[in-house]
């Protein structure tokens, strides 16, 4: 038995120092010190051997595992290293070589129009509001003073889900859900996407962006719609800006005006972006109308409001001198590289 272990560890010594992967050292651990391996198998014969015998024999067996898990250890690392220094080797990084460049992304200018308007409005003290896309008939037509059959929805008419459920043709719903569950004072701003059933060309698209504002307290005026419009305007158009109030009507105000700025193009003098008209319509305006502070739930005698919605495509059209909406839809990355 000691011939035996003197020649498992020398029979071992030999081969660990031949390895070249780690997974060959762990074949070998496995054949010298696993469960049925060699050592193994030499101690399961301890037990013929005489009581004198038997601890010469178990301090051999031991100095030959310690010997042989010593040497794995020691290969192991050796291996680790060499791997790791031909790993280093092969992934040299040459800091001289120019880095590849990543093309960053930028705002959609649907997105940049809409920051503007919004920081020009939160400068004035509105608080945005949002409200689902997918909205109920109340919200977007009844509550808004157009009842079911009124010839207004005509010109507004949406994607019905269910008789009941439409998708939602502006952003007033948000204004109607914010009257229910706040008391004036209410200074808000509402954008957001809405829906029409308008067929696709140059100035429509059935799914557009909106941005509404609402103030309802004590002593509003339409003066202070006007002041409102008109620091809208100058600073999104430019300080020289003038704008144009036309009568109009719209259920939900009383009274209501379509509201046309001095064209950014010609200054006023007439060209082809105004159609020589000097003026371009932007957003309608006017004053809540008292049944719909009613039917919300606010004392039209006590307090009186103004509300105006802005196409944000037809404004970023005019903003950017573009003259086709379908192009901020289209990903064309020509076209949105230019902002």
């Amino acid at each position: 038995m000691r011939e035996q272990l003197i020649s498992i560890k020398d029979l071992a010594e030999k081969e660990l120092s031949n390895v070249q992967s780690i997974q060959d050292l762990e074949s070998l651990r496995v054949k010298y010190l696993g469960k049925k391996g060699e050592l193994t198998g030499v101690l399961r014969g301890m037990g013929a051997l005489s009581a004198e015998e038997r601890p010469v024999i178990g301090q051999l067996a031991n100095e030959v595992r310690a010997f042989i898990e010593g040497k794995i250890e020691e290969t192991n690392n050796e291996l680790i290293k060499k791997e790791r220094s031909e790993k280093l080797q092969k992934e040299v990084i040459d800091v001289t070589i120019p880095g590849k460049r990543k093309n960053l992304g930028k705002k959609h200018p649907l997105s940049i129009v809409t920051d503007e308007i919004k920081d020009i409005f939160i400068g004035m003290g509105y608080e945005i509001a949002e409200g689902p896309e997918v909205e109920f008939d109340y919200y977007s037509f009844e509550a808004l003073n157009i009842p079911k059959g009124h010839p207004a929805r005509d010109t507004q008419d949406t994607f019905y889900i269910n008789e009941q459920i439409v998708l939602r043709p502006q952003t007033s719903p948000v204004q109607i859900r914010v009257m229910e569950n706040k008391k004036p004072p209410i200074k808000i701003l509402s954008p957001g996407r809405v829906y029409r059933s308008d067929a696709v060309d140059a100035t429509h698209s059935p799914i557009f962006h909106q941005i509404e504002g609402l103030v309802v307290d004590k002593g509003v005026t339409m003066s202070d719609l006007i002041g409102t419009l008109q620091v809208f305007a100058k600073s999104l158009f430019g300080e020289h800006t003038k704008i144009r109030l036309r009568p109009h009507h719209f259920p939900f105000t009383e009274p209501s005006a379509e509201v046309d700025v001095s064209c950014w193009s010609c200054g006023g003098s007439g060209c082809r972006m105004c159609k020589n008209e000097g003026w371009i319509e932007v957003l309608g305006a006017g004053m809540v109308h008292p049944k719909v502070l009613e039917r919300c739930g606010i004392d039209p005698d006590v307090y009186s409001g103004f509300a105006f919605g802005i196409g944000v495509e037809r404004t970023a059209m005019g903003r950017f001198n573009i003259d086709d909406l379908r192009l901020f839809y289209e990903n064309d990355i020509r076209f949105l590289n230019q902002f």
